[in-house]
């Protein structure tokens, strides 16, 4: 079973529009090599760092939601490794239910 999962993906800020949406399908097609699926993507936009990593000062923010079965998640992580646009990651396991805040 699939289980649904947000992650926090930051990119170069290097990178341009058509290289952003170049990087982004990168990492669906390697989702979708391990069985995984692509639920929605929220760009977030350029945000500076509270400190330089890896002589970076910001990175491009991009939040997925996305289904891949547990145990392909470490495989996903190692693919990740290797894809040279992504400069971090982070996921969190997702209940699906939303919240809504008032006002």
């Amino acid at each position: 079973m699939n289980t649904l999962y947000e992650g926090l993906f930051i990119f170069p800020e290097l990178l341009d529009e058509e290289g952003l949406d170049q990087a982004i399908a990168h990492v669906k097609e390697e989702l979708e090599k391990l069985g995984g699926s692509i639920e929605s993507t929220t760009r977030m936009g350029k945000k500076t760092f509270a400190r330089p990593l890896k002589k970076q000062k910001a990175g491009l923010y991009v939040v997925m939601m996305f289904r891949v079965e547990g145990a392909q998640l470490d495989a996903f992580k190692a693919r990740l490794k290797l894809t040279t646009n992504v400069f971090r990651h982070q996921f969190v396991e997702s209940s699906g239910v939303e919240v809504e805040q008032e006002a």
